[in-house]
């Protein structure tokens, strides 16, 4: 069964973050998309090297700006995970054509995205105590898989 849910990245910078999550995609069969701007080339060789022989396999789409991913796109629902979300994400129900959307490594999301997104932000829970933020590719493995999960039970 061919998984319905897609992961975005909005204006990621770390090349071989993306280059993870593109060869995740691939494994759970979704899309990727990369909102600009990027912090690097799509021709990267770093996105190459953690993508493996992945890449070429991978469905990723590229969009100008947050509104054209919305207009391209149409996502069913949007799922935002952030430090800044209050409930986990393991609260989370997720269906067909759901989107996980993760900001990028520096500075997270769009800052009006914590009040335009309020009810639709979400946390991975970090009960260590010194625990700040997890690297995005971690990150986006444990949502995407948390989806997979849900979707998989169905």
């Amino acid at each position: 069964m061919k998984q319905k849910f897609s992961i975005v990245l909005l204006r990621p910078e770390i090349p071989h973050n993306t280059g993870a999550i593109g060869r995740l995609a691939v494994g759970l069969g979704v899309s990727l998309n990369l909102v600009k701007p990027l912090g690097f080339a799509l021709d990267d060789r770093s996105i190459a090297r953690a993508g493996l022989d992945y890449w070429p396999h991978l469905d990723v789409k590229l969009h100008d700006s947050w509104e054209d991913y919305l207009e391209t796109e149409k996502p069913k629902r949007l799922f935002f995970l952030s430090t800044h979300g209050k409930a986990s994400l393991y609260d989370c129900h997720f269906e067909d054509g759901d989107a996980l959307v993760f900001g990028n490594e520096s500075s997270g999301l769009p800052k009006d995205f914590y009040t335009r997104y309020e009810k639709s932000l979400f946390k991975i829970p970090m009960p260590g105590e010194h625990a700040r933020s997890i690297n995005l590719a971690n990150a986006v493995s444990i949502s995407a898989y948390e989806c997979y999960r849900q979707l998989s039970a169905r």
